[in-house]
């Protein structure tokens, strides 16, 4: 039998040389081996086994036969070949099109849904994510494993498509993003390296309130991704469920909301760096042997307080506070969605039986909060008609202020 698919790519080859400066000669990545390991030389000696080494993107991040199926004595690698040949087709053009995204784009459903649907794949196709897939269905048998990653491989869909998107920009950074062999990293602030979030192959889980999912889309880009919950009110729970948290649904994406011109200074990057770092597997690569280390300047300590603990939020003063989408079609009918995905007919309605409403006034303190810690020079900006301004001016950045105090005061009246 042919090996051409059988040395497969959990990381595609395509997105590794996302990583790679135009100008250098020599295209490999630093590729680190987190757990390497020992050896044993043929006297008998254990040595330990090297870390570090410089590869070209077709010998990082990949395994023989971890998409092939047995079926008996027979083989087969459609899973490899079929499956995810198209996946990756489709989804190059989606991450270059996110990576190069200027309002007013809006490339449509095509492009929006190849993205979804790869980085949804990607996050349950690494060695990571199928053993994630195997403590889920108690269950060591790769045909089982890999049946149950092509059945789930939608299950983040929905909630990423109402999440508010961030695509960040780390050009005025000297260091830039590296890459892990779990590339669709999460990070909760309140579930640190240690806890038992983390544990062995698990992640917090994206539909909890304080879930942040990051995927670097190049050296200079990084896509970020919030549960409007978290942005809505960043004073409850992180591990709290977000509002309909079903993930096995449909879902509406603005756009328009999408939030640009955030760029990341050194250190944010660093903190960025370590966070994927703490978050892989067994491997990270990188450009630049240096940007592999980012412990040497970030902590696990101050996990929680990376950025104020907003790194990786978007800035809520682009967000609009709306509460419905309402679809008509062509033969006269309509179809209504709130912000989490509810229709009309069910519990949690735009805020129904779930005191959703008082995240108005959450809101609305961190607004203010938010111009108090970071200044008027907004940190995202999304599009409404025209893109957000870069600055606000003293009044508007004064009534922002203004906010959290009166905001404050009217949460306390209310409760």
């Amino acid at each position: 039998m042919s090996t051409e698919y059988r040395y497969n790519h959990y990381v595609s080859v395509w997105y590794q040389a996302r990583f790679l400066p135009f100008y250098k000669k020599n295209k490999e990545l630093f590729y680190l081996d987190l757990k390497p390991g020992n050896f044993i030389d043929p006297r008998g000696v254990i040595h330990a086994q090297r870390a570090l080494r410089r590869l070209g993107p077709r010998h990082c991040f990949a395994e023989k036969d971890l998409y092939t199926t047995y079926f008996g004595s027979v083989l087969s690698t459609e899973i490899e070949q079929i499956f995810f040949g198209q996946i990756d087709s489709k989804g190059r053009s989606g991450v270059e099109y996110f990576a190069n995204f200027k309002h007013p784009s809006a490339a449509g459903e095509a492009l929006f849904n190849n993205m979804l649907m790869y980085i949804s794949t990607q996050k349950l196709r690494t060695p990571k994510g199928l053993g994630w897939l195997s403590d889920l269905a108690k269950t060591t048998e790769r045909n089982k494993i890999l049946k149950l990653m092509l059945e789930l491989r939608q299950i983040y869909c929905a909630i990423w498509a109402e999440c508010i998107w961030l695509i960040a920009d780390a050009s005025q950074s000297s260091t830039k993003f590296i890459i892990s062999d779990h590339p669709v990293t999460v990070y909760n602030r309140r579930c640190g390296p240690r806890s038992q979030w983390c544990r062995c192959t698990n992640d917090p889980d994206i539909w909890l309130h304080g879930t942040h999912t990051l995927f670097p889309l190049s050296l200079d880009k990084i896509l970020i991704l919030t549960n409007l919950s978290w942005v809505r009110n960043p004073y409850h729970s992180e591990v709290g469920l977000r509002p309909n948290a079903d993930p096995f649904r449909s879902a509406m994406f603005n756009f328009m909301d999408i939030q640009t011109l955030r760029y990341l200074n050194e250190q944010e990057v660093r903190e960025i760096n370590f966070i994927i770092k703490s978050r892989a597997y067994r491997y990270i690569g990188a450009a630049e042997e240096e940007w592999l280390y980012p412990e040497k300047y970030v902590t696990k300590s101050d996990w929680y307080r990376y950025g104020n603990g907003y790194l990786l939020m978007p800035d809520p003063r682009s967000v609009r506070y709306g509460s419905e989408i309402i679809i008509g079609h062509s033969d006269g009918t309509s179809s209504s969605f709130d912000e989490y995905g509810h229709r009309p007919w069910q519990e949690g309605y735009r805020g129904r039986n779930h005191g959703v409403s008082d995240d108005w006034y959450t809101f609305h303190r961190f607004q203010g909060e938010f111009a108090r810690l970071f200044g008027p020079y907004r940190r995202g900006r999304a599009f409404f008609g025209h893109v957000d301004k870069e600055c606000d001016d003293d009044e508007f950045h004064q009534y922002h202020l203004g906010l959290e105090k009166k905001s404050r005061s009217k949460g306390r009246k209310k409760k």
